[in-house]
């Protein structure tokens, strides 16, 4: 793997981190290229069942690398874009919770890899950006994809088009993040969430995923068929009626704990 994007596996938890840090983890050809092969890797591997990415050193990503995109023009443009677009479509089809770990500058191509995950967590130092008009260029990386989706067409438009950079918890307010916590806290609050995905059912999550990412093509009939035909694989499984158990005996459990004071 290459050094710029490093892949690292703990159990059935894939770690993707991306690792530029002297340039905020600007993205040029070689570190798609790299962003790919490990999305690819993690794709490719069924005993993955949640993908954290995350950015070393000050930021998140600072969007593309300016100097070899002003060095070489369209070549680097599309020497970029290829692996990039490939890794996205791979993270939004990975039958997987994809974890984004988010601070600092996250702008560009960041703000386009942070959009296609299913959960963001982020720091409350981090600025976000869509940055593209700023160097007179639309915008790549699922960007014009992801972003109507999670705040409406109309904001959209004004991320888009003005460019004014977004604070933590403003992003949060409109849709973009799951959570924002103190800077200091960012990994321990990730891990935290990333345990419990953990605990819940690969299946189940799978078709959770898939039901929520297609809604928004599918008319109500036909996502009630899906709905139908995913809960259904769900509960036709061995695996189910020992889950019903559980859960009686979680809330047994926790029925027990509790300790009702008498009045006086």
């Amino acid at each position: 793997m290459n050094s710029s994007v490093l892949l690292e596996r703990e159990g059935p938890l894939a770690q993707i981190r991306l690792a530029r840090p002297e340039v905020l983890n600007a993205l040029n050809a070689e570190m798609a290229e790299a962003l790919l092969a490990a999305c690819q890797e993690v794709a490719s591997d069924s005993d993955v069942r949640v993908l954290l990415l995350s950015g070393e050193g000050r930021a998140f990503m600072a969007g593309g690398d300016l100097l070899e995109l002003k060095n070489n023009g369209v070549e680097a443009a599309a020497r970029i874009l290829a692996p990039l677009q490939a890794s996205i479509r791979l993270l939004d089809s990975m039958p997987i919770p994809v974890v984004a770990q988010v601070h600092g500058a996250v702008a560009g191509a960041g703000l386009g890899l942070m959009m296609i995950a299913d959960v963001v967590v982020a720091a409350e130092d981090a600025k976000f950006s869509f940055a593209y008009s700023d160097i007179a260029t639309s915008c790549d990386g699922g960007a014009s994809w992801a972003l109507p989706r999670l705040v409406g067409l109309r904001k959209s438009i004004e991320i888009a088009m003005l460019g004014e950079p977004l604070e933590a918890y403003e992003a949060l307010k409109l849709g973009l993040l799951t959570r924002v916590v103190p800077a200091s806290e960012l990994g321990h609050d990730t891990s935290r969430i990333v345990k419990h995905l953990l605990t819940r059912d690969p299946f189940a999550l799978k078709h959770l995923k898939h039901l929520l990412r297609t809604s928004l093509h599918s008319p109500l009939d036909r996502q009630l068929e899906q709905e139908r035909d995913a809960f259904l694989e769900c509960v036709a499984r061995p695996s189910f009626p020992a889950a019903i158990e559980r859960f009686f005996e979680t809330k047994k459990s926790r029925r027990e704990q509790v300790r009702v004071e008498p009045y006086d």
